[in-house]
């Protein structure tokens, strides 16, 4: 029981920092050469990243942002409650509350990914967009996980 713990534990903090990475990282599209990308947050150019987005639908990107953000929050409240229930409740209890946190970070990166997908299909994604659909699975997997795992 304690190496599956220890897993799910791992897993979990690989998903806090991938979500991270994912979010912060500018290159969620890339051009057919390899010299630009596009990230949510800037426009990048070989070593030359400037502010402004080239995408017309700037609404859609900024509601992609804002789940992103909303996912690493849940995500990271998720695993402080882990912990905290780890330490603090009595055997036999279920981790309920850790991981109705993390189905809602899933619920986040679900939102998020779907709407930059229904925007920028046509596009070659890029390895933050790759990793934001890992961390789609992972959430899903690590909240089930918590909702039937019982402290022993």
């Amino acid at each position: 029981m304690l190496v599956l713990l220890a897993g799910i534990f791992v897993v979990h903090i690989a998903t806090v920092i991938m979500l991270f990475v994912c979010t912060i990282a500018n290159v969620w599209v890339v051009s057919n050469a390899g010299n630009a990308s596009v990230g949510l947050w800037n426009n990048c150019t070989n070593t030359f990243c400037n502010g402004t987005l080239i995408y017309a639908h700037e609404d859609a990107l900024k509601t992609v942002q804002a789940f992103m953000i909303l996912s690493i929050i849940f995500s990271a409240i998720s695993l402080l409650v882990f912990v905290f229930q780890l330490f603090t409740m009595e055997k036999g209890n279920r981790f309920f509350l850790s991981g109705a946190t993390m189905l809602v970070c899933w619920l986040c990166v679900l939102v998020g990914v779907s709407i930059y997908t229904s925007r920028y299909a046509n596009d070659h994604h890029g390895y933050s967009y790759i990793l934001a659909w890992i961390c789609f699975c992972f959430s899903f997997i690590i909240g089930v996980l918590y909702l039937v795992l019982r402290k022993k």
